[in-house]
C-alpha cells in the first residue's frame, strides 16, 4: 500500500482578528465567525472547536478536520513555597520550554507576572546560566510564544480562582529560555497579539523584553516606538570579565552596547533596567561597583541586583546577604537607582538563570 501523507491543518493560533475573518470567509462563512473564534482562543484559552458553543455544530466538525489551535500542554508543574509556579510545556514537535508564574506581592488578589521563553534552549551560553548549558535547538514561532501565555493561564485557572473577573496574568516578561532579540520578528508579532485589547490585553507598559546585549536588536527595537520596558543583562562592567560571563560581549563590547542603549533611551525616553547577577567572589568588588557607576550614571536607568541562584554543575556561588547589601550601598552612594530583587522560586529551580529544557526521562521524573 502506498503511504498517504497526513492531511495538513491550518494553524489558527497566532492569527489576529482580521486574519481569522479572512480564513472564515475563505471557507464560505460570514466574517463574524472569525471574531467569535478569536474570542474563544485569546480570552478563554480554548483549543477544541467542539467547546465553542456559539459556533454551529456542523461548522465545528468541519473546522476540526481543517484546522488546529496548538496551545501547548502543561506536562508538569512545580509550586514553590512562595506560590511561584513553574510549568514545563510541550510544543507540537515535542520540544519543551518552561514558563514561570510569579505572584505579585503588592496585590491583594491572585495576580501574577508570567515569564515566557522565546527559544528552545539558548545560543548565548552565559557561563552561569542553566539554559545556556542545555544548548540551542530552535527559535519559537510567534504562535508558540503566545501559546505559552494561554497554556499557562489555562493551567493556572484550574488551581487559582479569579476575583471579580480580574485578569490573573497582568504582567509579562520575556526573560525565560532564549535571547528574545535573536528571534526579533516572532517576538514583535507575539507582542502585537498579547497587547490586543480585544484578546489577551496586556498593556505594553506591563511587558518587559530582556536581552543579553544584542545591540543591533536594541536599535531595531528603539525604532518601533513601543512602550515596553527594555532590560539589559549586564553582569559585568569591564570587557575582560564580561567576555567570560556573557559571550555576546565579544560581538558587542560594552562601548558598542552602550551606544545602542543611549540610542534607545533617546528614541523612547523611557528608563532602562539593568540586571546584574551577583556572583560571590567574581563581580562584587568595589572596583566593579565603580565601573558600573561610571557607565550607567549618565543614563536614565534602574539597576536590579540579583543574588545568584546556584545551578548544579556550575562553579558559581550565592553571595552572603551582607556582601549583597554592601554592593548595593556602593551603587546607591554613587548615585544609581539600585535595588536588590526579591527572588522567587529558587526552591523549584524557577529563579533567574535556572530554567532549562528538560528532555530526558529522568529529568521529567525529577520535575
Amino acid at each position: 500500500m502506498p503511504q498517504v501523507d497526513p492531511p495538513e491543518f491550518t494553524e489558527l493560533l497566532g492569527l489576529d482578528t482580521g486574519e481569522l475573518e479572512e480564513y472564515m470567509v475563505s471557507l464560505g462563512e460570514p466574517n463574524y465567525r472569525g471574531r467569535q473564534i478569536y474570542k474563544w482562543i485569546y480570552t478563554r484559552d480554548v483549543s477544541s472547536f467542539y467547546d465553542m458553543s456559539d459556533i454551529p455544530k456542523e461548522l465545528r466538525r468541519r473546522l476540526d478536520s481543517l484546522a488546529v489551535i496548538s496551545i501547548p500542554r502543561v506536562l508538569k508543574q512545580r509550586v514553590s513555597i512562595d506560590r511561584t509556579r513553574k510549568y514545563l510545556l510541550e510544543l507540537q514537535d515535542k520540544k519543551r520550554v518552561e514558563t514561570v508564574l510569579i505572584p505579585q506581592s503588592d496585590s491583594k488578589n491572585a495576580r501574577y507576572t508570567l515569564c515566557i521563553s522565546t527559544q528552545v534552549g539558548c545560543p548565548v551560553g552565559c557561563s552561569f546560566c542553566a539554559t545556556g548549558q542545555s544548548g540551542f535547538q530552535r527559535n519559537l514561532s510567534h504562535h508558540e510564544i503566545v501559546g505559552q501565555v494561554l497554556g499557562s493561564r489555562r493551567e493556572l485557572l484550574k488551581k487559582v480562582k479569579a476575583v471579580d473577573n480580574e485578569p490573573l496574568i497582568t504582567n509579562l516578561v520575556y526573560m525565560g529560555m532564549g535571547e528574545p532579540l535573536l528571534n526579533y520578528d516572532e517576538v514583535l508579532q507575539s507582542i502585537k497579539l498579547i497587547n490586543d485589547h480585544k484578546g489577551i490585553n496586556i498593556g505594553q507598559r506591563h511587558i518587559t523584553i530582556s536581552t543579553a546585549g544584542e545591540a543591533r536588536g536594541i536599535e531595531r527595537l528603539a525604532k518601533e516606538k513601543l512602550q515596553v520596558t527594555l532590560a539589559i543583562s549586564l553582569h559585568a562592567c569591564d570587557d575582560a570579565l564580561r567576555n567570560q560571563l556573557v559571550p555576546m560581549n565579544r560581538k558587542y563590547p560594552l562601548e558598542r552596547l552602550m551606544r545602542a542603549v543611549e540610542f534607545y533611551s533617546r528614541e523612547n525616553g523611557r528608563r532602562i533596567t539593568f540586571e546584574y547577577i551577583l556572583l560571590d567572589g567574581v563581580n562584587m568588588r568595589r572596583q566593579d561597583a565603580n565601573n558600573m557607576i561610571d557607565i550607567l550614571k549618565p543614563l536614565l536607568a534602574n539597576v536590579n541586583l540579583i543574588p545568584y541562584n546556584e545551578v548544579v554543575g556550575l562553579p558559581f556561588k550565592h553571595p552572603a546577604r551582607a556582601k549583597t547589601e554592601q554592593f548595593c550601598r556602593w551603587l546607591q552612594d554613587g548615585g544609581l537607582n539600585a535595588t536588590i530583587r526579591e527572588e522567587h522560586g529558587a526552591d523549584i529551580e524557577a529563579a533567574c538563570g535556572q530554567l532549562r529544557a528538560e528532555v530526558r526521562s529522568q529529568a521529567l521524573r525529577n520535575y
